[in-house]
C-alpha cells in the first residue's frame, strides 16, 4: 500500500501539488493529465525521489521521507527517457548494477542477470555497449535494470513517449504481463484500457479517480474546454447573418 497524506510541493515559488491524499492499493493504477499538471512530480513523491515539501508518503507504512531506501527497494521507477537512466558501459553490467548491494555471490548475480535479460529479449545482448540499442531496446534495458530487483510496485513515467508504435506496443504488453502492481503515467489513453483505477491530475490535484473510461472522458472534456476556438475571427454569425 502506498499512502499520501495532505501532499503538497513546490519548486521555488511555483506550487506543483497541492494537498494530495490517496491509498494506491490497485492493481493497475494509471495517472493522466496535461504537461505542466504535476503528475511527474506526484510519481516522484511514490519512492522518495522527491520528497514533499509537506504531508507524508509511505511505502508498507515506511515513511519515504525517513527510509527512502526502504522505499525505493520496494518501489521501482521508469522514466520516459531510457537514456538518463542507463548508467553502465554494458548491458549486462547495467542491469548488475542495482544489486550491488543485494549481498549476491558473483555467480548469483549473474544468474539474476541472464534470466532477467533473457525474459525481456536482451540476452544475446550483454555484453554490448549499452549506448549503442536501439530506442525499444534501451527503454526494456531501463526497465529490465528495475525488474531485477524485484521490486513489489513499478512506476512507469511515459515509458512510450519516446518509441514508435511498434516498440510502444512492446513495452505495453510487456508491463501489462508484469506480476507487479503498476502505476502508469501516459499519454496514450488507450494504454489504460483494462486498468483498476484512473486518476486525473490537473494544477496539482486529483480531480477525477475513477475507471478508466470515465476518467478517460473527463479528462477529455476538461482539455476540450481549454482549447481555444478555431472559429476565425470576423466570421462569426450575427443575428439574421445565417441563410
Amino acid at each position: 500500500m502506498i499512502e499520501l497524506r495532505d501532499v503538497s510541493h513546490a519548486y521555488g515559488d511555483r506550487p506543483v501539488l497541492r494537498g494530495i491524499s490517496l491509498d494506491l492499493a490497485e492493481h493497475r493504477i494509471g495517472i493522466i493529465g496535461a504537461n505542466g499538471s504535476g503528475k511527474s512530480t506526484l510519481a516522484r513523491t511514490l519512492n522518495g525521489l522527491v520528497v514533499p515539501d509537506s504531508g507524508t508518503v509511505r511505502v508498507d507504512g515506511r515513511d519515504t521521507r525517513r527510509d527512502p531506501r526502504a522505499a525505493r527497494r520496494r518501489v521501482g521507477f521508469v522514466f520516459s527517457d531510457a537514456s538518463t537512466q542507463i548508467l553502465m558501459p554494458t548491458v549486462a553490467e547495467d542491469v548488475a548494477l542495482g544489486l550491488r548491494r543485494v549481498g549476491l555471490t558473483a555467480d548469483e548475480t549473474r544468474s539474476r542477470v541472464d534470466a532477467v535479460l533473457d525474459r525481456h529479449g536482451l540476452l544475446d545482448h550483454r555484453d554490448h555497449p549499452a549506448h549503442l540499442l536501439s530506442g525499444g531496446q534501451k527503454q526494456m534495458l531501463a526497465l529490465a535494470s528495475v525488474l531485477v530487483t524485484e521490486p513489489d510496485v513499478l512506476v512507469c513515467d511515459e515509458p512510450t513517449t519516446l518509441l514508435d508504435m511498434h516498440n510502444a506496443r512492446v513495452i505495453e504488453r510487456t508491463l501489462r504481463a508484469l506480476p507487479q502492481r503498476l502505476v502508469l503515467l501516459t499519454h496514450q489513453l488507450d494504454m489504460l484500457q483494462g486498468f483498476d483505477r484512473v486518476l486525473v491530475i490537473d494544477a496539482g490535484r486529483v480531480v477525477f479517480d475513477g475507471a478508466p473510461d470515465a476518467a478517460i472522458a473527463h479528462y477529455t472534456a476538461l482539455m476540450d474546454a481549454r482549447a481555444p476556438s478555431t472559429e476565425p475571427s470576423g466570421l462569426r454569425e450575427g443575428p439574421g447573418e445565417r441563410s
